[in-house]
């Protein structure tokens, strides 16, 4: 912001009515001689240099380097992979438990007994392998395919946030570049001018206060691009944070697609509708093993004694079958447990639906807005530095004082920023309408 307070505009000298000086005599036309003014010295006034910040975030822009390869590169380092990994793990490990014949682990048991006199013996083995009920394999098998899908499906969705994240950061640290080039650009305008002017006041041809007035909007320009130097260094360790690289893509410019709307194949809404279908999977696998686990029992009997007349002396082959029954009250908090969990995923979907539509209407307009709202940046850009133009001219030629040049200075230089970031954002809305719309890079 320009330093607007009003000043008294100062003179060195004063106007002498008719003065002749001939041969360092002084001559007036009231017949009064009078003293010669006595040349203007003015104090050197030092033009402060750029500042100079210690601290650096650099980042390396690589041609070579595209936008979806850096959100790949992003995802592997991002720390929901190791979630991701677990979520793989487990639906492999269903799947194991799908194909395996068997309902469980099978258990084997040994009794051995023994009469009192010494000479008769029992001995008991048997297995015993729990068995699938009817439709209940095959529940399982639907289940581990559901969550295969899930776990699919959760990775794009996160791969999705992680390349908002990533277009964020990119369009984040170009912004602030612009700001701080911009600032750059203008501390060193206004350093030309403070050199100018002190030439002038060095002349008489402005007063002192005209280099204060200059020297004081050249320290404001210093501080602002120490502040918009200290944002662009925020931004690039905002991304170097988000990334953990230090590279980024030389271009990463989107072209806006061609969707309408939220469609149902959105990354996240997938994830949330593969959720969905792996808990009614396993809802329906939890019901259909009903009142616990059917389990067959396979065993040998030894009846050995020696010379024992209550031993039968042989060996015997049985099997059984144990069916368990009345157990509907022990599983229903299991179902209630799951059928609440699927429920909050329902509820969930639907908010994400609604939250979806605003954001992408919200993106849709943000296009069109900034569109027209870039037009105008750009014709108020052309206006103002005609005018900027023209009222140099006028200062140079004392039509106008400083401060007049200041504020339209100010003007030309905010609308000169204002064009610019326009532009850019048009370009970042391009890329947030694709994140709206649920379009990987």
């Amino acid at each position: 912001m320009l330093a607007l307070n009003s000043y008294a505009k100062q003179r060195t000298y004063s106007r002498l009515p008719l003065i002749c000086v001939v041969a360092g005599l002084t001559v007036a036309t009231n017949g009064l001689a009078q003293t010669p003014p006595k040349p203007l010295t003015v104090a050197p006034v030092d033009v402060p240099s750029l500042p100079t910040v210690t601290h650096r975030d650099l980042i390396d822009f690589d041609s070579k380097l595209s936008l979806a390869k850096l959100v790949d590169l992003t995802l592997e380092k991002y720390p929901d992979s190791h979630w991701l990994d677990s979520l793989e793990e487990e639906a492999k490990a269903i799947y194991q438990r799908g194909q395996s014949w068997v309902a469980g682990a099978p258990q084997a048991g040994l009794r051995y007994q023994e009469a009192t006199s010494g000479t008769l013996h029992y001995i008991d083995g048997t297995v015993q392998v729990p068995l699938w009920n009817l439709g209940q394999r095959e529940a399982q098998q639907k289940l581990a395919s559901q969550a295969g899908d899930s776990q699919v499906n959760q990775a794009a969705a996160i791969k999705l946030r992680v390349a908002g994240l990533v277009r964020q950061a990119l369009w984040d640290m170009e912004l602030q570049k612009i700001r701080f080039e911009q600032a750059t650009s203008e501390t060193e305008v206004f350093g030309q001018l403070l050199k100018n002017i002190m030439r002038r006041v060095e002349l008489g041809d402005l007063p002192r206060a005209d280099a204060l007035l200059a020297e004081t909007e050249l320290l404001q320009k210093r501080s602002t691009m120490t502040l918009a130097e200290a944002e662009l260094m925020h931004s690039r360790k905002r991304y170097q944070s988000i990334t953990q690289i230090t590279k980024a893509p030389a271009k990463f410019q989107e072209q806006v697609v061609s969707l309408k709307e939220i469609q149902q194949n959105h990354p996240a809404l997938a994830s949330l509708n593969s959720q969905i279908s792996r808990k009614q999977a396993e809802l329906e696998a939890l019901k259909l093993t009903g009142d616990g686990q059917t389990n067959l029992t396979v065993g040998v009997n030894s009846d050995r004694g020696d010379n024992d007349p209550r031993s039968n002396q042989t060996e015997s082959f049985n099997i059984g079958v144990n069916v368990p029954f009345g157990g509907s009250a022990h599983r229903a908090p299991q179902i209630a447990a799951v059928n609440v969990e699927l429920n909050r995923l329902i509820s969930e979907r639907e908010q994400l639906f609604r939250n979806l539509e605003q954001a992408h209407h919200e993106a849709e307009h943000n296009l069109e807005v900034n569109r027209v709202e870039l037009d105008i940046s750009n014709q108020l850009k052309q206006v103002a530095e005609q005018h900027l133009s023209m009222m140099q001219v006028a200062f140079s030629v004392g039509e106008i004082d400083l401060m007049d040049l200041l504020k339209v200075q100010a003007r030309t230089h905010q609308a000169i920023l204002n064009a610019k970031e326009r532009a850019l954002i048009l370009e970042r809305d391009q890329a947030f309408y694709n994140q709206a719309v649920g379009i990987l890079p």
